[in-house]
């Protein structure tokens, strides 16, 4: 049993947390003066928590556990309100007044009204069954793939997520409109919201292939063929996207005459023969079937031989889109990363696999070659590639890769570029996003401000949302640099002028910057000051990402995601499988809520 006195010295470490948060708050009073007054409670203990955490000690917190009394690592929902009631805990002990023993327990468990108030705000009101939402990035398709959208509201999605590093503003309203469509018809709500690309660091387009389509039929193990590849023509001035059936644009006329039983014969780019039947002829166009590999380029000739009268017609294979010829780099390679807007190529080598010509591609924001040096890393397509800095002038870096896959790893136009170990100075609104910003205001729920660094990047976000007048618009924060990181409370309060707000843990990029051995510690450190500001947390990046694209989860994909329904929302990549990865989150949260009200109820 502690002493009158020991509890006297704990009441005053107590009261002295008082005092600085007291303290602190006086010296945030410009910072809290210009918050909106919906966030006011939540900044204050925003305030207060930081002060906690500056004030208490391992040995106050080791010295309130031996008296049973809570340890205060979890207050940061109701800071000054939990230390009050374990200071009235301590003066009952003295056996100066009385204590609620339920009272802590109650302001640690209980959600804040307000906090469900925000993020309700700007995430939309809840599903049954579900308080954490689910975001999920929208791949081209879903601009003309109606029944796409459909099928992601059904299976689960609340907020659909636009990324304007892709696609282009006729893109992303069929977009929206087919997401409203979609929602209208389910009788559900579901928010747009669009991502600025911000100063993302990012490669550059990649020197476009041969424009031809390899077909390949199925074949086992022993190479015998056992399913044929499909085929499907359809009319040139129809765009096609996000189909697994290859797709062979013709003259609209080769469409409306063929039928199905019809012969298709012509020469590939090898001078092979091949003849194919027509066995399906519908509304979108033919589908053949391929018993043998073929290559087809632009203006390959194809005979259209008629069953009925034996008529022989001739047409040419359309505009087929370039093949990608990605960067294939190996430990030890030399890549040249430039500032000129040069299409990227692979390396090339001589008769004896000789490399003569190291492999090249451009950086979009070549301003930050003056912030960088001989000696630092280098970091590529979320950490997949790493290299270090061997020299560097004014229209181009030498990169020696330090960190690629046994086979070699490649490198495609448009993926990320991290400098970790560099201090970069770059502004946090670009000329692209003020444009784009202007569209967003008119048409999404809200706005995610990327690659932020510190506070004047949102004031001048802030101003430019004050010229359009979109008042209506919420912001999204996303943590994805260590600056940010570091900055994040000031960065909290500043977002705060406007409402509603919330803050995405955006892990990719953020692990790359920090390191993958602090990731786990950062989210923790960013869900416990979001909690305390009473702002909502959105957690993202590499969610259930092996089931999006390759249809199986991983085990640790599945404890990833159960942890996750400790943000208010969740937010899914695109993928081949998209619709099986919304399910199973929905499920997990499901459960996940489930068990966490047989815990607490």
């Amino acid at each position: 049993m502690a002493s009158h006195a020991d509890i006297d010295q704990l009441s005053a470490q107590l009261e002295t947390i008082r005092e600085r948060a007291g303290v602190l708050e006086s010296k945030y009073a410009e910072e809290l003066s210009g918050v909106h007054p919906e966030f006011q409670e939540g900044a204050r203990n925003l305030v207060h928590y930081l002060a906690l955490r500056k004030s208490i000690t391992h040995e106050l917190r080791n010295d309130l556990r031996k008296l049973g009394l809570s340890s205060l690592a979890h207050a940061e929902r109701n800071v000054l309100a939990s230390v009050a009631a374990v200071h009235r805990a301590l003066e009952h002990l003295a056996g100066h007044g009385d204590s609620d023993s339920g009272e802590l327990t109650s302001l640690l468990q209980r959600r804040n009204p307000t906090a469900d108030a925000h993020r309700q705000a700007i995430l939309g009101p809840s599903p049954a069954g579900r308080d954490v939402s689910i975001m999920v990035t929208l791949p081209s398709e879903a601009a003309d793939n109606a029944m796409l959208v459909t099928e992601m509201i059904a299976a689960g999605m609340n907020i659909a997520r636009i990324n304007c590093a892709h696609d282009d503003a006729d893109a992303w309203i069929r977009m929206i409109n087919n997401v409203h469509q979609a929602a209208s018809d389910a009788d559900k709500e579901c928010r747009v919201i669009m991502d600025l690309s911000g100063p993302k660091l990012r490669t550059g387009e990649l020197k476009p292939g041969p424009r031809v389509i390899h077909i390949r039929p199925k074949r086992d193990p022993m190479g015998r063929v056992i399913a044929p590849r499909r085929i499907r023509l359809i009319p040139e001035d129809v765009l096609q996207r996000g189909t697994k059936v290859a797709v062979i644009p013709v003259p609209r006329e080769c469409i409306e005459l063929a039928q199905e039983g019809d012969e298709v014969r012509f020469k590939d780019t090898r001078g092979k023969k091949r003849r194919l039947n027509v066995s399906v002829k519908d509304d979108k166009g033919l589908v053949l079937e391929a018993f043998q590999g073929a290559y087809l380029a632009t203006g390959t000739k194809l005979l259209l031989k008629r069953k009925e009268s034996g008529e022989k017609l001739v047409y040419e294979v359309g505009e087929l889109p370039a093949v990608e010829r990605p960067l294939l780099l190996h430990i030890g390679d030399t890549l040249i990363i430039h500032s000129d807007n040069v299409p990227g190529e692979p390396a090339k080598e001589n008769a004896d696999g000789v490399i003569f010509e190291p492999a090249h591609i451009a950086c979009q924001q070549p301003e930050v070659f003056e912030y960088l040096s001989p000696g630092e890393t280098i970091s590529l397509n979320d950490g997949k590639i790493s290299g270090v800095i061997r020299d560097i002038n004014d229209r181009q870096i030498d990169v020696k890769i330090t960190k690629a896959k046994p086979t070699g790893s490649r490198l495609r136009g448009q993926r990320g570029i991290n400098f970790p170990k560099s201090d970069i100075k770059l502004a946090g609104l670009t000329a692209t996003d003020k444009t784009n910003l202007a569209f967003i205001a008119e048409h999404a729920d809200a706005v995610c401000l990327s690659f932020i660094r510190k506070p004047k990047d949102i004031e001048l976000l802030l101003a430019e949302l004050d010229k359009l007048s979109a008042k209506r618009l919420g912001l999204v924060v996303k943590v994805e640099t260590k600056k940010a990181f570091k900055n994040l409370p000031k960065l909290v309060l500043a977002a705060m002028r406007r409402y509603p707000v919330a803050v995405m843990i955006a892990r990719g990029d953020l692990a790359v910057e920090c390191g993958w051995d602090s990731l786990a510690e950062l989210q923790e450190e960013i869900l416990w000051i979001c909690d305390a500001a009473r702002v909502p947390v959105m957690w993202a990046t590499q969610v259930l990402e092996q089931e999006a694209k390759k249809g199986l989860p991983s085990r640790a994909e599945i404890t990833d995601a159960a942890q996750s329904q400790r943000a208010d929302c969740v937010m899914l990549n695109k993928g081949p499988h998209i619709l099986a990865a919304i399910r199973t989150l929905d499920s997990i949260l499901r459960r996940m809520q489930t068990l966490q009200f047989q815990r607490t109820s």
